[in-house]
């Protein structure tokens, strides 16, 4: 079997796992939710969770097929090969090319967006996006992302025609810095989709302010983003290096929580900041770009790789294609399962921040609120825990939370 068989075989199995967890996920409908989550949902709402939940699945499971098809279609067909031969015989023009043909075929799982965003979460009454804002959104995220598929295509390409074989480390080094950038960019990033106002003077703010400095922070700003108007779920969180930090509080959360409960939520937040556990992400992110570096050292060490693709020569767009979706996807879900099981333990240190700040009451109240909002799964398979979240379940938190209390 040739390297293309490999990479559809490959790109056969990683679709094949990502059903049987969506399998696992629907699965879990039926599990019994545990005692100290039991007053999350009402009998009528949880039924109408189930059913909210068993389309979320379905649609999934039909986004993940829709996607796969293209994937395998656009590999086993040449395709990506005939579309760059329309651009300038250019190292760069032909993996732009590649890359611009990626980000348009995106654009054929619209529809699945479309009707999860407009359908599924109107009908349940999440949903305050207008058509108008829908759409500027795609057209907003179509642009970042192919702007940033050019920039790492072309930092991949002057890597490896500067460096040959020793591009692994630079390469690295470089893609963890723009890891680095992108989350510096976030807050700027995020105006481009929101409207940003000052929380007002008061008890929250005082209360915030008072919980930053207490543990050697300051507050840079504090923020309030328009998120209702899009959705009812809720959410926040910090932005910033070092002791300055930026507080973003979606609308939705101020007006469904007490000050208490969301001084609960930051004190969770102020704990991966007292245990460095950003330090620690931005560690676990350097490995995953090593990684990602050797992967994409073997993969430009011959163009004859390219061949059965239908390419003359080494593409660097398609060799990003090749590392992403054949050969990082196959090692993912091995990496994927050290560093959820580290994000779990780091979040059961950052709730005993809260309870040691005297908030464990309200954390345990606010993540009930968050959990209703969002209308969160209460009894996930045990399995999926495992292999797939970076959060122990609410069940397993609240019972953490009481235990240190």
């Amino acid at each position: 079997m040739d390297f293309k068989g490999w990479a559809l075989l490959i790109l056969t199995l990683v679709y094949l796992y990502g059903m049987f967890l969506k399998w696992i996920e629907k699965r879990s409908e039926n599990n019994p939710v545990p005692p100290n989550v039991i007053d999350v949902y009402d009998r009528d709402t949880y039924r109408t969770w189930r059913r909210y939940h068993g389309e979320k699945c379905r649609l999934s499971m039909i986004e993940k097929t829709a996607a796969f098809v293209i994937d395998f279609l656009l590999i086993a067909l040449n395709l990506y090969a005939s579309f760059a031969a329309l651009f300038p015989d250019t190292p760069f023009w032909q993996m732009a090319g590649v890359l611009l043909l990626s980000a348009l075929t995106s654009l054929l799982l619209l529809p699945v967006s479309y009707w999860d965003t407009m359908k599924i979460e109107e009908k349940y009454g999440f949903n305050r996006s207008t058509k108008k804002t829908f759409w500027l959104d795609q057209a907003k995220s179509f642009l970042i992302q192919l702007v940033i598929l050019i920039v790492v295509g072309s930092l991949l390409m002057w890597v490896h025609k500067a460096l040959g074989d020793w591009m692994i480390l630079a390469f690295a080094v470089l893609m963890t810095l723009i890891v680095l950038f992108i989350a510096f960019l976030y807050p700027h990033l995020s105006k481009i989709f929101n409207k940003f106002t000052p929380l007002e003077d008061g008890e929250l703010k005082e209360k915030l302010t008072a919980l930053l400095e207490k543990n050697g922070y300051r507050a840079r700003e504090i923020q309030v983003m328009d998120a209702s108007r899009r959705s009812t779920k809720s959410n926040a969180y910090f932005s910033g290096f070092g002791k300055m930090k930026t507080i973003v509080l979606y609308d939705t959360l101020l007006k469904a929580s007490t000050p208490d409960e969301i001084c609960a939520v930051f004190a969770h937040e102020l704990g991966h900041g007292l245990h460095k556990d950003t330090l620690k992400n931005q560690l676990m992110s350097f490995a995953q770009m090593a990684v990602l570096g050797v992967l994409a050292w073997l993969t430009l060490r011959s163009a004859e790789i390219f061949a059965p693709f239908g390419f003359s020569g080494v593409n660097y767009g398609f060799a990003m294609i090749l590392i992403m979706s054949v050969e990082f996807a196959l090692v993912q879900p091995l990496f994927g399962l050290a560093v959820n099981a580290l994000s779990r333990r780091a979040e059961y240190r950052a709730d005993q921040q809260a309870v040691r700040e005297g908030y464990g009451p309200a954390l345990i109240s606010a993540l009930k609120k968050l959990a209703r909002q969002n209308f969160s799964a209460l009894a996930p398979s045990p399995l999926l825990v495992k292999l797939e979240y970076s959060h122990p379940t609410l069940s397993q938190r609240i019972k953490a939370i009481e235990k240190q209390g």
